[in-house]
């Protein structure tokens, strides 16, 4: 589950962030989802209990091209929140923040287009 403020901005920005997302309504009363490779990302509204941002878990997407994939969340407006790190040989990892102040996690193999700390 991410928690956000406007579930509704939330299904079209994560559907522009993860363009191999498809749209899901799931349950009574309706939880919004996407599912992207098979991994269901349900957009629920904060609330007094449980509030949007970084707060806990951060779920990490492994991708084929690190920075492609963070090049591309960036220009839906994600904004870099820890890293970029260098791991073992060519991987990566960074976290983004998404509009609502979540964070989500990237890792995979970089062609060293991108400057990070060792």
């Amino acid at each position: 589950m991410v928690h956000v403020t406007d579930v509704n901005a939330a299904l079209r920005w994560y559907t522009d962030a993860f363009l191999e997302a498809v749209p899901l309504s799931i349950g009574s009363p309706a939880f919004e989802c996407l599912s992207v490779h098979g991994v269901l990302l349900e957009l629920v509204p904060a609330d007094a209990k449980v509030g949007a941002g970084a707060f806990g878990s951060v779920v990490y997407w492994n991708v084929a091209d690190f920075d492609a994939a963070l090049a591309h969340l960036q220009s839906c407006g994600a904004a870099l929140y820890r890293g970029p790190l260098r791991l073992e040989g060519d991987e990566h990892m960074a976290q983004v923040r998404d509009p609502w102040g979540n964070c989500i996690g990237l890792r995979g193999p970089s062609a060293g287009r991108r400057q990070c700390a060792p």
